[in-house]
């Protein structure tokens, strides 16, 4: 029987809903073993506003780590500055890019299987004088990768967003979109719909940049000049690519049956249309990193920190699929 997966969880901003979804996490047993990355007494406090019970139990790699309702093993790291639900303080920025740099380091020595991650404020962390473009970035560079090696991929029950493009101005998103970059995030794409989620021999549909899918170049000339040579050179090589296809009838449930993903050419044109069919369970997957990692797919939500309401569904679905992503992963490569 394989052991259960080790996964550091990332509380992430402490002002933020992190806590309170964390704790609420932690009150359902799990299949894997989590290590939460946070400040125990920030995690204290939410579980005593919430009214919920959570033991915290120091990290001891000796021992193994708890999966039990109501307990966590955490890696202690407390905040420069007290705690207030709601109100972001860039003093404890340090603090979370320090939690995310030892669960990173801890995940490329092999010591946890992937990170499941509640969210940080980008803004927060960049005002703390260090560019944080957003966490796949920033963990891509801890790895000793580029961002552009790593491709951000959304998934709820009913689809899978894969983007070329992530966190770029939309005038920048042409110029940007080459031959290259598609093929480095198509293969990433393949490799991990098959190593992560057991699919052999996985189908695409491959959208168009412009309206209409460039219109035989009426609206557009990304699609012929770039686009469909680079589809016809895949094909080639085997991979099984449908498109440049218009955006705005690629989604039809009855279009979206035939594929296994959908590779969108930037951030709005994919991920509103995934959003809007089922955001409380959708997930944020880093693709191309050397281990699992799995983010909510929502922001820290100041406006309701604090207040006891936050929805934890997302935290719990990135959980599920880290845990059969690390599972499904030890086999293909066992």
């Amino acid at each position: 029987m394989d052991p259960q997966p080790r996964l550091g969880l990332i509380v992430g901003e402490p002002a933020g809903i992190g806590p309170e979804i964390v704790v609420k996490l932690a009150q359902s047993a799990r299949q894997s073993a989590l290590l939460a990355f946070g400040d125990p007494l920030v995690l204290q406090q939410a579980a005593e506003r919430l009214g919920l019970p959570l033991h915290l139990r120091q990290y001891d790699a000796s021992n193994p780590l708890p999966c039990g309702a109501g307990e966590l093993a955490i890696i202690s790291n407390s905040t420069a500055v007290p705690v207030e639900p709601g109100q972001i303080d860039v003093r404890n920025a340090a603090h979370v890019i320090a939690c995310l740099q030892d669960a990173s380091r801890r995940c490329l020595a092999g010591e946890l299987d992937g990170l499941v991650t509640a969210p940080v404020h980008k803004a927060v962390l960049s005002q703390s004088g260090k560019h944080f473009s957003g966490m796949t970035g920033f963990l891509a560079e801890q790895a000793g990768l580029t961002e552009s090696d790593v491709v951000m991929m959304l998934a709820n029950s009913t689809m899978r967003v894969a983007l070329v493009t992530t966190h770029i101005a939309l005038r920048n998103v042409a110029e940007t979109i080459d031959a290259t970059l598609l093929a480095r995030v198509t293969r990433v794409l393949v490799a991990r719909l098959t190593s992560d989620f057991g699919i052999v021999h996985p189908r695409i549909a491959v959208l168009g940049l412009n309206p209409h899918a460039g219109e035989a170049g009426h609206l557009g000339t990304e699609e012929r000049d770039i686009i469909e040579p680079w589809l016809h050179s895949m094909r080639r090589e085997g991979f099984d690519l449908v498109g440049p296809l218009p955006a705005d009838t690629a989604f039809l449930p009855q279009r979206l049956r035939s594929f296994d993903a959908v590779l969108a050419m930037y951030h709005d044109q994919g991920l509103p249309v995934l959003k809007f069919s089922g955001f409380e369970q959708a997930v944020n997957i880093s693709l191309g990193l050397p281990y699992v990692r799995v983010a909510v797919d929502h922001g820290t939500a100041l406006d309701l920190a604090g207040q006891g309401i936050a929805d934890p569904s997302s935290l719990h679905a990135a959980l599920r699929y880290a845990e059969t992503f690390v599972t499904q992963r030890r086999r293909h490569f066992a």
